[in-house]
C-alpha cells in the first residue's frame, strides 16, 4: 500500500493546475494534459484528478481506498465549486461534473467514463431553471441514468436504448433532438423504473454516493475484459494502473448555440497539415462518435470534400472557429506533435476537455515526422525515433489494384486507409473463432463498441453503418493499422438472419466481400490487389535512419522473389539463404531422395551430380540480383529423414519415381529415423558424415560465383556457412573441403573469388567455446531460433501449446521465440561475440534467426555491438528503423 502521508489528488482550472505534462505516471495521460492546458492558460472547465497510486492501492488492499483520500477529494471539490460558482449536490445551483480514466497511454474507449454525474429529481429542476431550458435539462438526466446504470449498476445501455427506440417509432421521431422535456421527464420514469427491476434498489439520489460509484467503476474497469485485451495487444504493463478525473460538466446540448467536437490538429489518416474533425450542434460528446447523428465537418474544405449539405464550424460560428484554431496550433507547437483534442461550446463559449498525441496511420505517422523535422518543429533524429517499426507493416503489405473490376455496392467514409477481402461475420467472438482456423474475415457491424476489440483484432478489416472518421470503430482501426469504412448507411444489417443488404441485394454471413478504407468504397466478392510502392515520406524517413543506424540488415532469402523484394525494402544483403529450401522442388526431390537412399558413395555422388547444375543456377541468380552484395549461404542443415515420404502411399509412390524397392525404402527410412531429430544427425554432423554433399553445395556456390564474375565484371561477395558447429574441430574438417574446393574451382575458371567460412552459433556449447572456433571461423551468425531452443529445452514446433499460458500468467514476459530473451540466450550471444572477437578482432557478427525483425531483439543486438541483423524481407525495412533508433538510444 501507498504511504498514508502521499498526496492523492491534483486540482486544476481557473488558469492554474498542480500538475504538468511531464507528470503522465503519476496523473495518466489526460489528467496531465489538462493540467498544462490549464497552465498555458487555455479555457478548461475546472476539476481534479485522482492519481493512478490510488488505484494501485485500490487492487493492492482488496479495492479499499488509501486513508485520506476521502478529505481530499472534498476539498478538490470545494475547490471546483468556488471556481465554477456552483455547489455538488445543490438543489438550485448545481456542479455537475463528469468522471473519466485516465492511463498513462492513450486507450481509447477501453475504460468507463460516466457524463452529468450529479443529476437527480431536485437538481435536475434546479438546472432547468438555471439554463432556462427543460429539455436540456431532462434530456442530460435521462443521458446520466443510461450511463451510470451501465457503467456502475451492471444495467444493459442496450435496455435503455429500446425504452427509448421504441418511444421514437412509436412517435415516427428520427432524431432525439425531436423529443420535447415532457416527454424525456416520462421516459426518465421509464428508466427508473428499469434500474428498480434490474438491480432491486432505486436509481441512487445522492450526489456523494454517485460520485464515489462512478470513481469506483472507473478503476474496476481497469481490469475490465477489453482494457485487458487493449493492454495485451499494445504491451501496456498492468502496474500502471489509471487515474481518475473529475472535472466541471460544460454542456453541448443547450441549444442551437451550443456544440460539441472532436480534432486532429493534422488528419490521422493522411498526415496533411490540416484541420481534421467533426462536430455536432446541440449535443455531447458521445453523440459525435455514437453516430446517431451525422457528424459535421470542422472546415469548409473539409464540408465540399464530403459533399456535406450540412454546414461547417468554419461557417457556423465563425469567431469560436477562429478561436479554437488558435489553440491546436498553441497545441501543437507546445507539444511538438499532432494533437487529438474534444471541445465543447456552451453557449457561444469555448471549453477545450482534452488534449493528447494523435493516434495515426504509418502513412501518416511517417507524413507527420518528415514534415515536423523541415518545418524545424523537431530534429530528423526526433523524427526517426517518431515511429513505431513496427508499424511500417502497415504499409508493406497490398492495396487494391487499380484496374481490378470492382462491383461497388456502398460507400461510406474513408475512416481507416488499406485494402482487405474476407469473409462476412457479424460477431466478434466469430470473427476470432474463424481466424484461429486461418479464415479472412471482414467484421460487419451497425456500429462497434469497446466490447468488439477482439473482433476487430481478429478480422482482416472492419465495415460499419454508422458513425464517423472519429467513432470508435475508426479510431480504433488506425491504431491497428487495419482497414475500416465506417458509416456506409446504405447497408442493412440484420443480425438474427445474419444478411448484409443494399439496393436489392443481399449478402450473408460467409459471402465474400472487399473494403477499401482509403476510399471508403465496399464491394462485393474479393478485388485483386498490388504491391505498394515505397517512395516520398518513406524514403525520405529511411534514408535519415540509414545515416544514423551502425548496424547492417541483410535479409533471410532463397529464392529471387524473396531476394528482389529484399533489394527493393532495403537490405543490404543476404544474411541467411537456407539451402535446404531449395531441394523440395518437384524436379530436385528425386535427386535428392536418389542421394539419400544411395547405399555406394559413386550413387551418392552420381545423384548429387543432378542437383549440381540445379543449385549453381539457384546461386547464379541469388548472386546477380545482391550484385556486390554478400550473400550467407547455409549448408544443407535438416536431418535427411525431412526429405523422404512417411505415409505408405507415399512411400509406393516414391519407389516408382526413382525405380527402387518399396521394402529397401522402408528400411532405409527405418535407419533414418531418429527420436528427436532436431537434436540428431543434422548440420555440421550430415556434413562430417556426407562430405560429398559439402563439396558439391561449395561447387555450385564457386562456380556461380565465377559466371557472376565473369558475365558482369562484379564478383559476388558468398560467405559459407557450416550450421550447427559445437567444436572448432569439426568447422574445421568441413571448412577444409570448402577451402579444397573453391581452390579447384579457381583453377577450373581463372577466376579468382574472394570468400569467407564462419558457423552458425546455435547451440550453448558454442557459445561457451566461442574462443575457440572463432579460430577457424571468419564469421559468426547467431541461429537464436535454435539457440533458444536448445538453452530454453524448448521445442519451437511444440511451445505454442503452453507459451500462451506463461506469457499469460508472467512466468514469461514475451514469447522467446518472437523476442529474444536476452537474460539467457541474450547472454550467451553476447559471450560467444566477446570471446570470438577477443581472439580475432576482425571477426564478423550477425544474427540470422527471426528475432533479427524484432525490434526489441535489434535494440539488444546494438547493445553487443554485432554488425548486422538479417531478417524476412518485408521486415527490412523494420529492421532499419529499429537499428537506427538502437542507434539513437544507446547514444
Amino acid at each position: 500500500m501507498a504511504a498514508e502521508n502521499l498526496k492523492y489528488v491534483y486540482r486544476f482550472g481557473g488558469g492554474a493546475a498542480e500538475g504538468r505534462a511531464d507528470m503522465k505516471a503519476l496523473l495518466g495521460g489526460k489528467g496531465a494534459n489538462l493540467a498544462e492546458m490549464a497552465n498555458l492558460g487555455l479555457p478548461v472547465p475546472p476539476g481534479f484528478t485522482i492519481s493512478t497510486e490510488v488505484c494501485t492501492a485500490y487492487y493492492a488492499n482488496d479495492r479499499a481506498y488509501p486513508k485520506g483520500l476521502d478529505s481530499e477529494v472534498a476539498a478538490a471539490m470545494a475547490a471546483v465549486e468556488a471556481i465554477a460558482g456552483a455547489r455538488f449536490g445543490d438543489a438550485a445551483n448545481p456542479l455537475l461534473v463528469s468522471v473519466r480514466s485516465g492511463a498513462r497511454a492513450s486507450m481509447p474507449g477501453m475504460m468507463d467514463t460516466v457524463l452529468n454525474l450529479g443529476l437527480n429529481d431536485a437538481t435536475t429542476e434546479g438546472l432547468a431553471a438555471r439554463s432556462g431550458d427543460r429539455r436540456f435539462a431532462y434530456d442530460s438526466y435521462r443521458r446520466f441514468i443510461s450511463m451510470y446504470s451501465d457503467v456502475v449498476l451492471g444495467v444493459e445501455h442496450a435496455a435503455f436504448e429500446d425504452i427509448l427506440g421504441g418511444f421514437k417509432e412509436e412517435r415516427h421521431y428520427e432524431l432525439d433532438t425531436e423529443i420535447t422535456a415532457t416527454e424525456w421527464q416520462g421516459l426518465i420514469v421509464r428508466y427508473k423504473a428499469l434500474v428498480a427491476q434490474e438491480t432491486g434498489k432505486p436509481f441512487p439520489q445522492d450526489a456523494g454516493e454517485q460520485l464515489w460509484g462512478a470513481i469506483g467503476a472507473v478503476f474496476t474497469s481497469w481490469n475490465g475484459a477489453r482494457a485487458v485485451t487493449y493492454r495485451k495487444l499494445n504491451n501496456i504493463p498492468e502496474n500502471w494502473g489509471t487515474a481518475v478525473n473529475v472535472q466541471a460538466m460544460v454542456f453541448g446540448n443547450m441549444g442551437d448555440s451550443s456544440a460539441t467536437g472532436v480534432a486532429f490538429t493534422r488528419n490521422p489518416s493522411t498526415g496533411e497539415r490540416e484541420i481534421y474533425g467533426e462536430f455536432l450542434v446541440n449535443a455531447q460528446g458521445e453523440d459525435v462518435v455514437a453516430g446517431i447523428r451525422t457528424p459535421q465537418s470542422l472546415t469548409e474544405k473539409a464540408r465540399i470534400a464530403a459533399g456535406s449539405e450540412l454546414p461547417s464550424l468554419e461557417a457556423l460560428m465563425p469567431g469560436t472557429f477562429a478561436e479554437l484554431r488558435h489553440n491546436f496550433d498553441l497545441l501543437e507547437r507546445h507539444y511538438r506533435d499532432m494533437q487529438d483534442m474534444e471541445f465543447t461550446i456552451q453557449s457561444g463559449k469555448l471549453w477545450m476537455l482534452q488534449t493528447r498525441t494523435g493516434k495515426r496511420t504509418a502513412r501518416a505517422a511517417l507524413k507527420i515526422a518528415v514534415d515536423m523535422a523541415e518545418e524545424g518543429l523537431i530534429s530528423r533524429e526526433e523524427a526517426v525515433l517518431r515511429i513505431d517499426p513496427a508499424s511500417l507493416d502497415q504499409l508493406l503489405h497490398p492495396t487494391l489494384y487499380p484496374e481490378a473490376k470492382r462491383e461497388v455496392i456502398a460507400t461510406g467514409r474513408p475512416a481507416s486507409p488499406g485494402a482487405a477481402s474476407g469473409e462476412i461475420v457479424f460477431d466478434s467472438d466469430e470473427a476470432e473463432r474463424l481466424k484461429a482456423l486461418n479464415r479472412r474475415v471482414i467484421l460487419v457491424r451497425i456500429e462497434t463498441s469497446p466490447e468488439d476489440i477482439h473482433g476487430m483484432h481478429a478480422a482482416e478489416g472492419i465495415l460499419t453503418t454508422r458513425g464517423g472518421m472519429t467513432s470508435h470503430a475508426a479510431v480504433v482501426a488506425r491504431g491497428m493499422g487495419k482497414p475500416c469504412v465506417s458509416g456506409a448507411g446504405a447497408l442493412r444489417i440484420d443480425y438474427a438472419a445474419g444478411t448484409l443488404s443494399v439496393m436489392g441485394i443481399r449478402l450473408a454471413r460467409g459471402d465474400t466481400i472487399t473494403i477499401d478504407g482509403s476510399s471508403g468504397q465496399v464491394m462485393k466478392g474479393a478485388v485483386a490487389t498490388v504491391k505498394p510502392q515505397l517512395s516520398g515520406d518513406f524514403a525520405t524517413l529511411m534514408s535519415w535512419a540509414d545515416g544514423i543506424r551502425r548496424m547492417g540488415v541483410r535479409a533471410n532469402a532463397e529464392t529471387p522473389l524473396d531476394a528482389r523484394t529484399a533489394r527493393d525494402f532495403g537490405a543490404e544483403g543476404i544474411g541467411l539463404c537456407r539451402t535446404e529450401h531449395m531441394f523440395f522442388d518437384a524436379e530436385r526431390i528425386v535427386a535428392v531422395r536418389q542421394m539419400i537412399l544411395a547405399d555406394k558413395l559413386d550413387a551418392r555422388r552420381a545423384a548429387l551430380a543432378k542437383l549440381l547444375p540445379m543449385q549453381r543456377q539457384d546461386f547464379i541468380a541469388l548472386f546477380d540480383i545482391m550484385a556486390g552484395l554478400p550473400v550467407t549461404i547455409r549448408l544443407l542443415d535438416p536431418p535427411l529423414h525431412e526429405f523422404l515420404p512417411q505415409a505408405d502411399h507415399e512411400i509406393e509412390e516414391v519407389a516408382e519415381q526413382i525405380h527402387a524397392n518399396p521394402d529397401a525404402l522402408r528400411a532405409r527410412l527405418a535407419e533414418l529415423k531418429e527420436f528427436n531429430p532436431m537434436l540428431g544427425h543434422r548440420g555440421v554432423r550430415l556434413l562430417i558424415s556426407y562430405p560429398e554433399i559439402a563439396e558439391m553445395q561449395t561447387r555450385a556456390i564457386f562456380e556461380a560465383a565465377a559466371d557472376v564474375a565473369r558475365r558482369t565484371g562484379q564478383a559476388p561477395i558468398p560467405e559459407v556457412m557450416v550450421p550447427l558447429v559445437a567444436s572448432r574441430n569439426e568447422l574445421e574438417r568441413v571448412k577444409e573441403r570448402i577451402v579444397a574446393v573453391a581452390g579447384e574451382v579457381e583453377k577450373e575458371t581463372g577466376i579468382a573469388i574472394a570468400y569467407s567460412v564462419g558457423t552458425m552459433i546455435a547451440l550453448p556449447r558454442a557459445s561457451v567455446c566461442a574462443a575457440d572456433i572463432a579460430q577457424a571461423a571468419d564469421f559468426f551468425s547467431f541461429g537464436t531460433n535454435d539457440l533458444t531452443q536448445t538453452t530454453f529445452g524448448i521445442s519451437r514446433d511444440d511451445a505454442a501449446r503452453f507459451i500462451g499460458e506463461y506469457t499469460a500468467k508472467g512466468v514469461f514476459k514475451n514469447d522467446p521465440f518472437i523476442t529474444l530473451d536476452t537474460e539467457g540466450v541474450g547472454e550467451l550471444v553476447r559471450m560467444a561475440a566477446e570471446r570470438g572477437r577477443r581472439v580475432k578482432p576482425g571477426l564478423k557478427t550477425g544474427i540470422c534467426g527471426e528475432h533479427g525483425g524484432d525490434p526489441a531483439s535489434i535494440a539488444f543486438c546494438e547493445t553487443v555491438k554485432l554488425d548486422y541483423v538479417s531478417c524476412s524481407p518485408f521486415r527490412v525495412p523494420i529492421a532499419r528503423l529499429a537499428a537506427a533508433q538502437a542507434s539513437l538510444s544507446k547514444n
